[in-house]
């Protein structure tokens, strides 16, 4: 059996005493079993995780180019954890209020708290390590109800939040912030030229290859849309990238913007095996830190999500309305022409237009227009090459997106049928 006590913290106030901790205490029984999959958003922690290379699997992972086709599409977590605990006890994030002035021995024991803190100079934290032996009943008393705490899920939302964003005295200020930022982060339309290793459908079968990536490990939605942007920031500030090595830069991409944005991201190794082991962990570091340099370290850039989700803060929409603006916007990542032309907020507006009118027969919002200074004028162009690509995604090579938002967590939207033509057509 091994046993190991996290940082608490104990605080008084009159007659209770507060027991305070974000992971006070874990036991793991046995060191064989299988843990099953995690909940959505909650990523696996260090501990469970096992190097790739370990796993025996049935048949190999398809290498980019045919990714859509892998039978590993709905492979569970759980098959790459095999040193995983069978029981694992997690007692997390509680605040409990135990009366002393009830119960006999904690009120000895508060007693001897207080004669003793009054009687030396020794700090509560101090008094707490040399009377471990009291406390420690009392801990286990109160874990014993938080067992179902820890198993709760984190919901699959942006850092940047809808809850953060709709604070009406910063959301101008936000707002202007990332208008200019996006100058700043845009990569340049035709750089592919650049490239001629590369072609335009060897980026969508990446892309595509990376939104099954971010849906296996469900990361969220902005940890893809910031890896898209590495990604083409990349390429539009090097030359003669070999086809090779796309699948590394891409993969490189999705390492940085994963570090960035998720409170667990997956594993260097996890990353290496979404390769088929193409790849080495020497290689993929290698290539991050050729990322961070061809970057400058300038890893926060405004994306479509986060003008989405700022504008639906400001002017709210439906569930459906809400899902069909982000497949929209992300079914754009797909193709660099005519979408790089467009600035992601522009994307974003002509996101929120096209979903509206599909849904509600109504496009762009007078608030809107006042908070964006965007006239209807400015998004129709964008609006109309996103309902180009709306039309045709079913018969899309490339369906990750798709069979994505199919599922109910998204209301099944890319199920919903595309108006025939647009109103200002």
């Amino acid at each position: 059996m091994f046993f190991s006590c996290y940082f608490f913290f104990l605080v008084c106030h009159g007659d209770h005493l507060y027991l305070s901790s974000s992971t006070c205490l874990k036991m793991n029984f046995s060191t064989n079993a299988r843990c099953g999959s995690h909940t959505s958003k909650e990523n696996i922690p260090a501990s469970s995780k096992i190097d790739a290379p370990q796993v025996q699997r049935a048949k190999q992972r398809k290498v980019l180019g045919v990714l859509s086709e892998n039978d590993q599409r709905g492979r569970s977590l759980s098959q790459v954890r095999e040193k995983d605990t069978v029981e694992n006890i997690t007692f997390c994030g509680f605040l409990f209020n135990f009366p002393f002035t009830e119960h006999s021995y904690f009120n000895l024991m508060w007693q001897t708290v207080q004669v003793s803190l009054a009687n030396t100079k020794t700090s509560f934290q101090e008094l707490f390590l040399g009377h471990s032996l009291f406390f420690l009943p009392l801990l286990f008393i109160l874990v014993g109800s938080c067992q179902d705490a820890s198993m709760q899920s984190v919901a699959d939302t942006s850092l940047m939040s809808e809850e953060v964003l709709c604070v009406s005295e910063y959301a101008e200020d936000i707002h202007l912030h990332m208008r200019e930022s996006e100058m700043r982060t845009r990569p340049k339309p035709g750089y592919l030229e650049r490239h001629p290793e590369i072609t335009n459908g060897m980026r969508v079968i990446l892309v595509d290859w990376m939104v099954e990536v971010v849906q296996e490990y469900k990361l969220r939605s902005e940890t893809l849309h910031l890896a898209v942007n590495y990604l083409d920031r990349f390429l539009s500030c090097t030359e003669y990238v070999k086809r090779a090595k796309l699948q590394l830069v891409g993969t490189a991409a999705l390492l940085i913007a994963a570090k960035y944005e998720e409170i667990f991201p997956p594993e260097l190794n996890e990353f290496v095996y979404t390769t088929d082991n193409t790849y080495t962990k020497k290689q993929l570091v290698r290539m991050e830190h050729v990322f961070l340099r061809v970057l400058a370290f300038k890893m926060v850039a405004p994306t479509t999500n986060q003008f989405l989700r700022l504008f639906m803060s400001i002017h709210s929409v439906c569930a459906y309305t809400e899902n069909l603006a982000l497949y929209v916007a992300e079914l754009s990542l797909l193709e660099i022409d005519p979408f790089l032309q467009y600035t992601p907020s522009i994307v974003a507006a002509g996101a929120y237009c096209l979903a509206t009118y599909t849904v509600n027969k109504f496009l762009w919002p007078d608030s809107l227009h006042a908070f964006t200074g965007y006239p209807t004028a400015t998004i129709v162009p964008c609006v109309t090459d996103l309902h180009k690509l709306y039309m045709s995604a079913e018969n899309h090579p490339q369906q990750a997106i798709r069979e994505k938002y199919k599922t109910s967590k998204y209301c099944g939207v890319s199920l919903i049928t595309a108006p025939a033509v647009l109103p200002f057509l």
